[in-house]
């Protein structure tokens, strides 16, 4: 199966999962333009599309809805979690001003964007 996401304003907006066979070229190679041709066809010429996929590392990480597609670093990038953190363009992540401690078996850290901060917390038992 083919894992293909819509795009609207590069937002994705829905994901859709075609057959193998609908994204397979002349000569029998997958292929994503392929893919897209054939959900224009069944969507709208105006639809956007690109490819994702749990099994490979397409574009960084499986496109969810609500993500951003990033054409600069061709990767799909889930919603900024805080307005302090910036994108690794390696690995299309989000990541803190300051380093996450590490979690210990009792205690874990969230992100206080107000004093710009990890604080620590406890599981509860």
């Amino acid at each position: 199966m083919a894992h293909f996401a819509r795009l609207e304003d590069n937002i994705v907006t829905d994901i859709v999962v075609i057959g193998n066979d609908d994204i397979l070229d002349e000569e029998g190679n997958e292929s994503e333009a392929v893919g897209i041709t054939f959900l224009k066809n069944m969507f709208g010429e105006d639809t956007v599309w690109k490819q994702t996929s749990y099994n490979d590392n397409i574009r960084k990480r499986y496109a969810a809805i609500g993500d951003t597609y990033n054409a600069d670093i061709d990767a799909f990038v889930c919603p900024k979690p805080f307005a302090s953190w910036t994108m690794n363009s390696e690995n299309g992540e989000w990541e803190p001003p300051i380093e996450r401690p590490p979690d210990t078996e009792t205690h874990y850290h969230l992100w206080d964007e107000e004093n710009q901060q990890w604080v620590q917390s406890s599981f509860v038992e």
